[in-house]
């Protein structure tokens, strides 16, 4: 299973020069913690950053920042760690662990933007894997079982 299978394909996107409150608006219109900033046009979009809602309560809210004179590209975290799709899903939670984050950006062979990937993504299909694995070892198991007796 690679990254492309498991990303979401639907990516609310921000622009450097969007204002802050309307990112937080449509991160809660959306409810998504994050938006992916980019630049270029739809189809040939590039990631430049993500700005979270965590970066918005830590680097506005609690800096006492004047939410109105901010704009996306004043918050956002530049670079943001991507993959390419055909990545796989031990590459996924390796990358998000070295780099200690939660969202991976999906891009394809181009680095234009696909998806995004989140830690929340990986828990059903890590536990739709590790089901299959126990059904097989029981499986083995029982035929084992038969053959002794």
């Amino acid at each position: 299973m690679n990254v492309g299978e498991i990303c979401s394909r639907i990516v609310v996107v921000a622009e450097r020069g969007t204002p802050v409150q309307e990112a937080a608006k449509l991160m809660r219109d959306h409810h998504i913690g994050a938006l992916v900033v980019t630049e270029g046009a739809a189809g040939m979009r590039r990631a430049i950053g993500i700005v979270t809602d965590r970066d918005l309560v830590v680097e506005v809210v609690a800096a006492d920042v004047d939410y109105r004179t901010l704009t996306v590209g004043d918050v956002m975290s530049e670079r943001p760690a991507m993959l390419k799709e055909s990545a796989g899903l031990f590459e996924i939670i390796a990358q998000m662990r070295s780099g200690g984050v939660r969202r991976l950006v999906v891009v394809d062979a181009n680095e234009h933007l696909l998806g995004i990937v989140a830690m929340d993504d990986l828990i059903p299909v890590l536990a739709e894997e590790l089901s299959a694995l126990a059904q097989a070892i029981r499986v083995e198991q029982r035929r084992e079982a038969q053959r002794r007796h």
